[in-house]
């Protein structure tokens, strides 16, 4: 479809993004598990696993337009399938940060941890709902979620690699 074909450069960057950070989230873990810190099986399903999991969405997304559909309503459907499930994530997400108790959260990463990927999933679904009225609108929403996410996980995957670097190993020293 014609509209796709616009966007082919940003979600190849997109993308690419995406999966060269999940690449580089997995050594730093490899890396961390060599000196884990305490409670860590507590602490990772409330802050490690969501980075990979929104990385994981933005390259979803972009492989998702990238796909040589011949019409926008499957497409917008997959859309808002995964915004609907990043949703539902993000309060499983808000239930193990609130569970574990290896680590208070503050304001910060209630923002960076549930509030602006939950954002992104929902920006998801209304683009979703909004595709065959709104077509061009809708991409630029589908655009938007993918960086919202995408740059949620860089932030978030900095912060826990700041935190184990300077707080866990100066702890150990």
């Amino acid at each position: 479809m014609p509209f796709f074909e616009e966007w082919e450069s940003f979600y190849v960057i997109v993308g690419a993004a995406a999966g060269a950070l999940i690449g580089v989230q997995f050594v730093v873990m490899t890396l961390i598990a060599e000196n884990p810190p305490a409670r860590v099986a507590e602490s990772g399903p409330a802050f490690a696993t969501p980075t990979i999991v929104h990385f994981s969405a933005a390259l979803l997304l972009s492989a998702l337009v990238r796909v040589p559909w011949h019409g926008i309503a499957v497409a917008a459907a997959l859309w808002g399938i995964v915004g609907l499930v990043g949703v539902v994530y993000s309060i499983v997400v808000a239930r193990r940060m609130r569970r574990q108790t290896s680590y208070r959260a503050d304001l910060e990463d209630t923002f960076y941890f549930l509030l602006l990927p939950a954002a992104g999933y929902v920006i998801l679904m209304i683009s979703a709902l909004a595709a065959k009225a709104h077509t061009e609108e809708a991409l630029m929403g589908v655009a938007a979620a993918a960086l919202v996410v995408l740059f949620a996980g860089i932030h978030n995957a900095w912060d826990a690699i700041a935190y184990h670097v300077f707080v866990n190993l100066r702890k150990q020293d």
